[in-house]
């Protein structure tokens, strides 16, 4: 289901999965070698992640409501409510990148101490 709404995906949805898979690759580096140089680059990494998400979730809404004031016939829930979900994307996988690095980087804490 989420592949499906990547195939339909714009630009800026697709540049911010981008940048939200880039921490995860930090927090892969941290839990093999942990250093403070990765948990540093780490921290905003994950800010960027998050913004990304928030931009290709903004981005899709936007898109939306374009459509909406686009059409002049009444539109269907089911429509607005797609369109809704597949807004919501670049968020879901942004969020579920940086989980996944910062249990990473839970487990490079672990392995320095």
């Amino acid at each position: 289901m989420v592949l499906e709404m990547l195939n339909e995906a714009g630009m800026v949805a697709l540049l911010s999965i981008v940048v939200a898979l880039f921490p995860v690759g930090l927090g892969v580096l941290y839990a093999a070698r942990p250093s403070e140089q990765l948990l540093g680059l780490l921290r905003p990494a994950s800010l960027a992640a998050i913004f990304a998400g928030l931009s290709g979730m903004l981005s899709g809404f936007v898109t939306i409501l374009r459509g909406i004031a686009a059409t002049e016939s009444p539109i269907p829930f089911r429509r607005v409510a797609e369109g809704s979900a597949e807004a919501l994307v670049p968020l879901f996988i942004a969020f579920g990148c940086l989980t996944v690095a910062w249990l990473c980087v839970a487990v490079g804490l672990r392995r320095q101490v």
